[in-house]
């Protein structure tokens, strides 16, 4: 078969890509995808609305775009969590996981909930062919420990939730914590230590199932 004669991408082109949708990024993650427009997101990266129209085919092209990048980086902290560990701290472990991105990545943490309050308009086929089925592993990973007596009576889909919940806030929620905290505050040492103690009691077994 003849090879493709499609020109690759100079390296200014990726470049512009890259500024395109970094910009892009910090436009969604605080206006969400109704408030975004692309005179913002040209505005952002430095560049005219013309330019931006030629490396996409408007804003919803950008938006799916990051968001398909964003899942599998969405999904690696859950990917990471090994059947073959010990059931305590591997969940542990993924939470500190969880935490460490909502601190790295609070941008993109903000662009996924929004994505997610508006129905998950443009997210909904990854959800259901990425999402879901390592949902359904993990969650089965959990209920064998506690079936086996690693971990108590917990509902294994509730507690990856609950880890959502607590985790992502941090990023989602920056702006009421730094308010309710003070703005020079970093929250995320306290907020380690707290869910640590908190999952590690949820965590812990009863004394004479801990001691067999």
């Amino acid at each position: 078969m003849p090879e493709s004669t499609a020109k690759k991408p100079s390296r200014i082109q990726r470049r512009n890509r890259r500024v395109i949708l970094d910009a892009a990024l910090e436009v969604f993650s605080k206006h969400g995808y109704r408030g975004a427009t692309l005179d913002q997101i040209a505005a952002e990266a430095g560049l005219s609305k013309p330019n931006i129209l030629y490396y996409f085919n408007g804003k919803e092209d950008i938006h799916v775009t990051l968001l398909s990048q964003l899942m599998e980086t969405w999904l690696d902290p859950l990917v990471e969590l090994d059947p073959e560990g010990d059931p305590r701290r591997e969940i542990l472990d993924y939470v500190e996981r969880k935490l460490t991105m909502s601190r790295e990545l609070p941008r993109e943490s903000r662009l996924f909930a929004n994505e997610i309050l508006q129905g998950a308009p443009r997210i909904e086929p990854e959800l259901h062919s990425h999402l879901k089925p390592l949902f359904d592993e993990k969650c089965a990973v959990i209920a064998g420990w506690v079936a086996a007596g690693k971990l108590p009576p917990l509902d294994p889909q509730h507690l990856i939730f609950s880890i959502w919940a607590t985790t992502q806030h941090y990023a989602d929620f920056e702006a009421q914590a730094q308010i309710l905290l003070g703005p020079e505050a970093d929250p995320r040492p306290r907020a380690q230590a707290h869910l640590q103690a908190m999952f590690g009691a949820l965590l812990d077994l009863p004394e004479p199932l801990a001691n067999r």
